[in-house]
C-alpha cells in the first residue's frame, strides 16, 4: 500500500525506481512507473521534502569483504565507558519498548535527539563511535549499524553535540545504511564502501542542516 506523501515521508530516487521511507513508522516501499510518477506528484503539493537522487556507482552484485577477525578496539576512559555503556542501554530498551512495526521510527527519533546541537569535530565523533563499539562487545545483544550510530549519535549529544546521524539508500542492489559523519559530512569509522550511500534523512545531503 503506497503510503501518504508528509513530513515524516523521505524519497530516494534511483535511474529504475525510487523508494520512500517513513521516519515516523519505518515503513519503506519501493515504487515505479506510473505508481511512482503519481509518487512524485503528490510530493510536491505536500509537506514532504523534495526527493533526494541516489548516486550511481560501479555495480558491486551485492557484495562486500569483510575481515575474518575483530579490529582492536583500544579502551576509552572511564568517562567514555560509562556514558557509552548506558547509552547503548537506552538505545535497547527504546528498540525493544514499543511495537516492532514502529521500531525504526523510535529509533530514528532517538538518534536525531540533538540535531539542533553544534556539530561535532571528527575526533569528538570518533570517539563516540568508538565507544559505542567498544561497549557494544560486552553487552549480549544485536547490535548493527542502526543501534550503532544511534547510541553513538546519543552520546555526544549528551556531550552537547549534535546533527551527526546520517540514514542512507545505495543502489545496485538498493539497500540501508545508518552511521556517524562529523562537521565536514565525511563518515566516521567507517569503511570506504559507505560513500557509496546518499543520505536521505536532511534537507540537503551534501550541505549543511538547515
Amino acid at each position: 500500500m503506497t503510503p501518504t506523501p508528509s513530513g515524516d515521508t523521505r524519497t530516494a530516487l534511483t535511474s529504475r525506481a525510487g523508494i520512500i521511507v517513513n521516519y515516523r513508522t519505518g515503513a519503506t516501499v519501493l515504487l515505479t512507473g506510473d505508481a511512482l510518477s503519481r509518487w512524485l506528484t503528490a510530493v510536491q503539493n505536500s509537506p514532504a521534502p523534495p526527493p533526494v537522487t541516489i548516486a550511481e556507482s560501479a555495480p558491486s552484485w551485492g557484495t562486500d569483504e569483510n575481515t575474518a577477525r575483530l579490529d582492536h578496539l583500544p579502551t576509552p576512559p572511564w568517562a567514555w565507558r560509562i556514558s557509552a555503556t548506558a547509552c547503548l542501554l537506552i538505545t535497547l530498551a527504546v528498540r525493544h519498548a514499543g511495537s516492532p512495526a514502529s521500531k525504526f521510527g523510535r529509533m530514528a527519533r532517538l538518534a536525531e535527539t540533538g540535531h539542533r546541537l553544534p556539530r561535532a569535530r571528527t575526533a569528538h565523533a570518533r570517539a563516540a563511535v568508538l565507544s559505542i563499539r567498544w561497549a557494544a562487545r560486552a553487552i549480549p545483544a544485536r547490535v548493527a549499524c542502526l543501534e550503532e550510530s544511534t547510541a553513538a549519535s546519543l552520546l555526544l549529544a549528551v556531550g552537547r553535540r549534535g546533527g551527526a546521524w546520517r540514514h542512507g539508500i545505495a543502489a545496485d542492489p538498493i539497500r540501508l545504511h545508518a552511521w556517524i559523519c562529523d562537521a565536514q559530512e565525511q563518515p566516521v569509522e567507517e569503511p570506504e564502501r559507505t560513500k557509496r550511500y546518499t543520505p536521505i534523512n536532511v534537507p540537503n545531503p551534501t550541505g549543511t542542516r538547515t
